[in-house]
């Protein structure tokens, strides 16, 4: 179910995948988070890793009425605070939203689905 904005010049209707693509932009951009990660992961344990292209698959959106759900599955890097990484991609993802589209979220739901280490020399 889209997201629809009314004001007094008209309606603007916003996708859930528009949403979820502009969700997944602004985790990436967090430090410490190394990816997005399949929500077919809980199921079938696969470790696979999203590229950019793919942002929109690691991100739920939900919205009942007024309400936005935003959940947000990810990988974050070794040797981080998970619990910082999660709570500055929670910050970022909710700023970007009301920012960018002009939506209030009401919940950002972070699920941590892995552990990876990163290689800084290459």
């Amino acid at each position: 179910m889209p997201k629809t904005i009314h004001t007094e010049l008209g309606t603007v209707t916003i996708a859930e995948d528009v949403i979820a693509t502009v969700a997944g932009l602004a985790a990436m951009d967090c430090y410490g988070l190394v990816g997005m990660a399949s929500r077919k992961q809980v199921k079938d344990s696969l470790s696979e890793l999203l590229g950019r292209e793919n942002l929109g698959r690691g991100v739920e959106v939900r919205i009942q009425g007024e309400d936005v759900q935003v959940d947000l599955y990810i990988v974050v890097s070794y040797g981080t605070n998970i619990y910082e990484v999660a709570q500055n991609v929670r910050d970022k993802v909710r700023y970007v939203l009301n920012e960018t589209v002009g939506v209030a979220v009401d919940r950002v739901n972070i699920y941590v689905q892995g552990v990876r280490v990163v290689n800084e020399r290459q």
